[in-house]
């Protein structure tokens, strides 16, 4: 039997990286301008990160093979200070962010490599990444894939929309507005607040 770690905000065994049952993880928690995150790492990259109210307890219930460590490895050390910064307003790139994918589809694998190519600041719609992909008519399976992202912000799924642009369902914590918060945060750091990304807001 394989461990299957849970989705980001919904407490679904069957959603994330596909990993061996003893395969080693560790987890940490840590403070933003949003609130407690948290991530949880392979030898092999990410495996999962929380956004805002990643408590000890959430972060032991969906991950709790993971082992809660205080002194993080460098690499790891760097994606914390990337996260925080993008949540305090700073312009942070986490593109090159190594995530541990083993298991997940790949069609959803390419909905996230699409979606972190979406610079600070700007949005796509899911119609859009479909039809970057190459499937003009997979906008609701590429909403079904950003519903499911256990990655993120660093794989961004908060800078995709529903169609006319309008942003929808938002699993985290406070969920659509916590979305509006962080695309703002995003916009200011860019200096592109306006015309159509200021009526977001």
């Amino acid at each position: 039997m394989v461990a299957r770690q849970p989705k980001d905000f919904v407490d679904d065994p069957d959603i994330g990286p596909v990993l061996p049952p003893d395969e080693p993880l560790w987890s940490h928690g840590f403070d933003t301008a949003l609130g407690r995150c948290g991530v949880v790492w392979s030898g092999q990259g990410i495996v999962a990160s929380v956004l805002p109210e990643a408590t000890p307890a959430r972060l032991r219930r969906r991950h709790p093979t993971a082992w809660p460590v205080a002194e993080l490895p460098p690499d790891i050390a760097r994606v914390v200070e990337g996260i925080r910064a993008l949540l305090a307003g700073e312009a942070h790139d986490l593109s090159g962010v190594v995530l541990d994918e083993r298991g997940i589809p790949e069609f959803r694998r390419q909905v996230h490599a699409l979606t972190r190519a979406i610079p600070p600041g700007q949005t796509r719609t899911y119609g859009e990444i479909a039809a970057a992909l190459g499937q003009p008519g997979a906008a609701r399976a590429v909403g079904r894939a950003e519903g499911e992202n256990p990655f993120p912000p660093i794989v961004p799924c908060h800078r995709v929309m529903g169609a006319g642009g309008e942003p929808t369902g938002f699993s985290a914590p406070g969920g659509i507005e916590t979305k509006r918060r962080m695309l703002l945060i995003e916009a200011r750091a860019a200096g592109q607040l306006a015309g159509d990304q200021q009526a977001l807001f």
